[in-house]
C-alpha cells in the first residue's frame, strides 16, 4: 500500500480510535460483577449484563473489528479477502485505502478532497484522532521526500540496545560470520533463558524495516527451546551490528510499479542437526522491496536442486498472494512475475515436463510452479550468483558482497538534511 502511494504521489494519512474495544457491539450473553464503589446495596450479589465490550473480553477485538468493518462497508469500502485488515473503496476513478490495526489507522486516498471526506464520516461514527501524515506508526518511524517514504526504527534500536545494556558497545560490520552455522547443543545452557527469548523476539520486530538482519534473527530464533552460550552470542553480534547501523532504514521509492521480481535461495543441508536446508527469498514491486524470507525448511531435501526448488514454490506462493493482493488494491499486473534462481537444475524442472525417480517425491511443489508458468503468471529464470540478492537471507557472506547485497535491497541511511529543514 505504502509503494502504490508512494508512486502516485498520494497524501497518507494516520488515525487513531479513542477507545476503540468499547465501541464493540457483543452478540454473546457476558455477565459481569458489580465494580467496586458501584455495588448495589439493595442486590449486592446480583450481576451486570453487558450491553458492550469492554478492555480485557477476549471477545472485545473481535467486536470491534466487526463493528469497524461494517460501518466502513457503508461507506463504500470493500473488505479484502487477501488481508482481513485492509478496506479498498473504488468509485468512478477515484481510490481509497485503509489499513486497521487494532485503534491504528493508516488511510491513503488519491486526492484530498476524498481523504478529507472520508476523515469526515469516520469522525461521524467513532471517536478518533486526525494524527496528520503518516510519520511515526506502530514503533516505525516514516519519513517522506521528493524520492519515496523512508521506514525507520532507530528509536526502537536505541531502546533494545539499552535493554541489552549493550549502549556503549563497538559495532561490527556483519549480523553473523560467514563460518558454519551453530548446532542446538553447542556450549553451555545460558543462565537466563527468559532474556534469551526476550531479546529474540525483541529483534524479530526490527526485522521489520531490515531484511539485512532477517537471516542471523531466523538463526538465533531457532533456539528459543534451548538457549545456549553461543546462541546468545550471535545475539550480542546483531545488536552490535545494529549498533554500528542505528540510522539505517528501508526506502520505498517512488518508481513505477508494473512489475513484480523475486529472488529465491536455499543454503542446502545447512543446518548441522537436522541437515535441513534455509530457504530465503526477496520481493520487489518496481524498485521497491516489499517482501522478504528466511526460514529453515520443514523437510530434509536429498540434493542441492530439490533445496532450490522448493525455495522456488515458496517464492511462488508468496508472489501468487501479492499478485492477489495488487488485484483487490486494483492495480494488476500485465506481465509476469519474474523468479531468478541461481541453481540450473530448478530451474529446468520448471518448464521440462519429465518426471524423474530422483523428483518424484517433490512432485506437489513441481507441479503448483509448472502450473504457474504454464498459466503465464510466472517466469523462472537463472541468474549467477554473484547477482543473488537472496543469499543475503540464508547465510553469512562476507564484508563486501554483505554491504553489496544490503544496498540492492534497498536498505540505506536516511538523506542528510541542513539545519533549518
Amino acid at each position: 500500500v505504502l509503494s502504490i502511494a508512494a508512486s502516485r504521489q498520494w497524501p497518507i494519512h494516520q488515525l487513531d480510535v479513542k477507545n476503540a474495544f468499547l465501541h464493540g457491539h457483543l452478540h454473546e450473553t457476558v455477565y459481569c460483577q458489580q465494580p467496586p464503589g458501584f455495588v448495589d446495596p439493595a442486590r449486592p450479589d446480583a450481576v451486570c449484563l453487558l450491553q458492550r465490550s469492554l478492555y480485557g473480553l477476549k471477545q472485545a477485538p473481535r467486536a470491534w473489528h466487526q463493528r469497524f468493518a461494517t460501518y466502513v462497508r457503508q461507506l463504500g469500502f470493500v473488505a479484502s479477502a487477501t488481508d482481513t485488515s485492509l478496506f479498498v473503496y473504488t468509485e468512478g476513478g477515484a481510490s481509497a485505502y485503509l489499513l486497521l490495526y487494532v485503534d491504528d489507522i493508516v488511510l491513503t486516498a488519491s486526492s484530498e478532497a476524498l481523504l478529507r471526506r472520508i476523515i469526515g464520516r469516520l469522525h461521524s461514527e467513532f471517536a478518533m484522532t486526525d494524527l496528520g501524515e503518516l510519520h511515526h506508526f506502530l514503533g516505525i518511524s516514516v519519513t517522506r521526500s521528493s524520492d519515496g517514504l523512508f521506514l525507520s526504527q532507530r528509536q526502537y534500536a536505541v531502546d533494545l540496545l539499552q535493554k541489552a545494556g549493550m549502549a556503549e558497545c563497538h559495532s561490527t560490520s556483519t549480523p553473523v560470520d560467514s563460518r558454519a552455522k551453530l548446532s542446538a547443543t553447542e556450549g553451555a545452557p545460558v543462565a537466563d533463558p527468559a532474556t534469551y527469548r526476550s531479546l529474540a523476539g525483541s529483534l524479530q520486530y526490527l526485522t521489520l524495516t531490515r531484511p539485512d538482519l532477517a537471516y542471523a534473527v531466523q538463526q538465533v530464533c531457532l533456539f528459543m527451546h534451548d538457549p545456549r552460550e553461543a546462541h546468545l552470542a550471535l545475539i550480542k553480534r546483531i545488536l552490535r551490528y545494529v549498533k554500528g547501523t542505528l540510522s539505517a532504514g528501508l526506502h520505498i521509492s517512488t518508481g513505477p510499479i508494473d512489475k513484480l521480481i523475486a529472488y529465491s535461495d536455499a543454503d542446502w543441508a545447512g543446518c548441522p542437526d537436522s541437515r535441513r536446508s534455509t530457504s530465503g527469498f526477496c520481493v520487489f514491486l518496481g524498485d521497491s522491496l516489499v517482501s522478504w524470507s528466511s526460514k529453515r525448511q520443514t523437510t530434509v531435501s536429498r540434493s542441492s536442486a530439490e533445496a532450490e526448488y522448493r525455495a522456488v514454490a515458496h517464492v511462488v506462493a508468496e508472489c501468487c498472494w501479492l499478485r492477489q493482493l495488487l488485484q483487490e488494491l486494483h492495480v494488476p499486473l500485465k506481465v509476469a512475475t519474474v523468479v531468478y534462481c541461481d541453481n540450473v537444475s530448478a530451474v529446468y524442472m520448471t518448464a521440462n515436463p519429465v518426471h524423474h525417480r530422483r523428483t518424484k517425491h517433490i512432485e506437489i511443489d513441481i507441479h503448483f510452479v509448472r502450473e504457474k508458468v504454464a498459466l503465464g503468471e510466472v517466469r523462472v529464470l537463472h541468474v549467477p550468483s554473484k547477482y543473488q540478492f537472496a543469499d543475503l537471507m540464508t547465510k553469512g557472506l562476507p564484508v563486501q558482497l554483505f554491504e553489496d547485497f544490503r544496498s540492492s535491497l534497498c536498505i540505506r541511511n536516511p538523506d542528510a538534511s541542513t539545519e533549518g529543514g
